[in-house]
């Protein structure tokens, strides 16, 4: 008999997670499952298995991916803006607000809680990257502002992820013109919170 034959691949996982991506921003997550990823790499339907054993695995490392390249997305941004508090903050919205066009379905997974296992360290240690940027932009705020409880801080943290996460949001499921759409004649705009916070204009 002969031997069977088995399918060989470099690196298989990293193409199984490549390829999940692609797939959930073109199809959305009602189109993402074990069968069509292993599809797209050229594998048997059984060949995941090992990497990820359930679709909650797959998109754990999804979401873990995702969450890095988000944190990434502010600090970059962040790196090229001037040091003062209010353009740090205005630059990590822009960051936020940029990664979640480019990766809308990525996006809503990533807070999408029921659909992930957050007993996994990973998934919690890169997503707590991006929280990191939310402290690091508040913290000169809430100095300025005189908040000085760890309460205070938080609630300010809270309101500043709510207004660029709702504003993410509504912009990526066209509840709101896209501001980075140059053919929008009525661009939505997220309130300048850091304007507000300092009293400080664009002009």
């Amino acid at each position: 008999m002969a031997p069977k034959k088995t399918y060989h691949h470099g690196d298989l996982r990293n193409a199984l997670l490549a390829a999940a991506l692609a797939l959930i921003e073109e199809n959305g997550l009602e189109g993402l499952s074990l069968r069509k990823v292993a599809a797209r790499v050229g594998v048997s339907h059984a060949a995941p298995e090992h990497h990820f054993p359930t679709m909650r695995h797959l998109m754990n490392a999804m979401a873990t991916a995702g969450f890095e390249m988000f944190a990434r997305s502010m600090a970059e941004e962040r790196a090229q803006a001037l040091p003062t508090p209010v353009e740090q903050i205005r630059a990590a919205f822009r960051g936020y607000l940029s990664y979640a066009r480019q990766h809308p379905g990525l996006f809503r997974l990533m807070f999408t809680a029921n659909l992930l296992d957050w007993t996994d360290e990973a998934l919690r240690e890169h997503a707590r990257l991006g929280y990191r940027q939310l402290e690091e932009i508040c913290a000169p705020a809430a100095a300025f502002m005189g908040l000085q409880s760890e309460a205070e801080r938080r609630s300010l943290e809270s309101l500043l992820w709510s207004q660029v996460h709702g504003h993410a949001h509504l912009v990526i499921d066209q509840k709101l013109p896209d501001a980075a759409d140059a053919d929008c004649p009525f661009p939505g705009k997220p309130l300048d919170i850091a304007g507000l916070i300092f009293g400080v204009g664009r002009c």
